[in-house]
């Protein structure tokens, strides 16, 4: 039987979600996964809310349009659930992935998503302790690699490796082990 994911990515210009949408991607195509990773804006500045996807499929992927229906919404910045439906048309099999200190089953409740998988991360504290940098993006990819099971954690880094100079890359492997480790479901 053939695998196919898709993934929602919601974030802020600036933020890294394409980025962690893209590298996702790649560490599907080193699993050697079929892949679409895109962003989706307009003429957005810096902080505006935007989205990017990723599929992953086993087989190749024809399809060339939106995530209307993600199995998978990752959200990298929580000022979102106010302000964007970014449960909008996801799975009732799917799972949320949020930057947030809030218990997971709260959130879910809160955010009426029914029995849906709710997973939390507090992804900005993560980021701030080792980078520095309020930057969530890669500590959102640990969380969805755990929570989804997408790809494995040794592809991610790999591709982390490829993608940023040797201490930015390991400082951002040690982000995303820690949200690896410290994301929660409920």
């Amino acid at each position: 039987m053939s695998q196919f994911q898709e993934v929602r990515w919601h974030g802020r210009g600036g933020q890294g979600a394409w980025t962690a949408s893209e590298l996702l991607a790649k560490a599907a195509i080193l699993e050697g996964k079929h892949v679409q990773s895109f962003p989706e804006f307009g003429p957005e500045r810096m902080g505006a809310p935007l989205a990017a996807y990723t599929r992953i499929s086993d087989q190749p992927i024809k399809l060339h349009c939106s995530i209307y229906t993600p199995g998978v919404v990752v959200v990298l910045d929580p000022t979102l659930l106010k302000t964007v439906k970014v449960t909008d048309g996801l799975m009732d099999n799917g799972v949320l992935i949020v930057n947030t200190e809030e218990d997971p089953r709260e959130l879910r409740e809160k955010l009426d998503i029914g029995s849906r998988k709710t997973w939390t991360v507090a992804a900005t504290d993560i980021a701030m302790r080792i980078l520095n940098v309020p930057i969530t993006n890669t500590a959102m990819l640990g969380a969805a690699t755990r929570a989804a099971a997408l790809v494995s954690l040794e592809s991610i880094e790999e591709v982390v490796r490829d993608r940023f100079r040797k201490e930015l890359a390991e400082r951002n492997i040690a982000v995303i082990r820690e949200a690896y480790e410290e994301a929660k479901t409920g």
